[in-house]
């Protein structure tokens, strides 16, 4: 975590981090919180969430949190609403909720289907058109910061729900920045490479063999630590950020330009070597 920012950076914000009970969210609704914002979290499971409001308010911090299903517009709606209620208007959005898992295009479901890219992209627009019809009626502005993915650019092996979803997410963060850039309203977006957080990297990447062929991928050989990416996302969300807009920033270490398609290491396995191992990895 860098100490580089100032202590206020982000006082005066009310930030809505949508998924940030765990993983990438929680460490970025903890690093918002540090620098001033007023945070809101949502995800579907209500312990996450209070855990990582208590952890931001035992550190001194102001956050609440409230269940969501980001894929129902009618919940997303109802959230919006009560997160003013609590702690005034949203003035930052931060799209991270997401849903991915490791499949074989053929054997992928429509259900699965469904699931992430409504998660993914249906959510991110819905939380999207819900900040932004507040700040053009209220003429207040607002920045919006989506996590999208490399893949999003490169495509992917055995991810293309996500791939599809997330470049969705690409295309609606340059669109709106032209349509609403004159309103003062930014958006941009982050397309992070391997960030180990616990539970979803574990679905992702199994056994410690594929996670050393993926760390051999990375330029600067490591991966990234979720407080990094909640630094760069700090930036930008805030005013020294003024001037970018439309913009995805790639943080990965350079492993999208050495490589490319993060999951395209599984093309070198025997296709049905790869179907029972990820067969294996669905939950009970």
């Amino acid at each position: 975590m860098s100490d580089d920012f100032a202590p206020d950076l982000l006082a005066d914000q009310h930030i809505v981090v949508t998924g940030g009970g765990t993983g990438l969210g929680r460490a970025m609704a903890l690093r918002f919180a540090d620098l001033g914002a007023a945070v809101t979290i949502n995800g579907r499971r209500p312990e996450p969430l209070a855990e990582t409001v208590s952890d931001i308010e035992d550190a001194g911090g102001t956050a609440e949190g409230i269940s969501c299903n980001v894929r129902e517009p009618e919940a997303v709606q109802a959230f919006f609403e009560e997160a003013e209620e609590r702690q005034g208007p949203v003035t930052r959005l931060v799209n991270n909720a997401a849903a991915n898992f490791l499949a074989a295009t053929e054997d992928i479901s429509p259900n699965g289907f469904d699931a992430i890219v409504k998660t993914n992209l249906y959510g991110s627009f819905y939380c999207t058109q819900a900040c932004g019809r507040r700040w053009l009626d209220r003429e207040t502005g607002g920045v919006v910061l989506s996590i999208a993915t490399t893949y999003a650019e490169t495509g992917s092996a055995y991810v293309v729900p996500s791939a599809m979803s997330k470049a969705g997410i690409v295309a609606m963060t340059r669109s709106l920045a032209a349509e609403w850039g004159g309103e003062g309203v930014r958006l941009n977006a982050v397309a992070p490479g391997p960030f180990p957080t616990e539970g979803a990297w574990d679905r992702l990447v199994p056994g410690d063999d594929l996670e050393r062929k993926m760390r051999d991928r990375i330029p600067v050989e490591r991966f990234g630590e979720p407080e990094e990416l909640a630094d760069l996302a700090s930036f930008l969300l805030s005013d020294l950020s003024a001037f970018m807009n439309g913009d995805v920033v790639t943080f990965d270490g350079g492993e999208a330009l050495a490589a490319g398609g993060q999951f395209n290491t599984f093309t070198r396995m025997p296709r049905e070597q790869v179907k029972t191992m990820m067969e294996a990895l669905k939950p009970d």
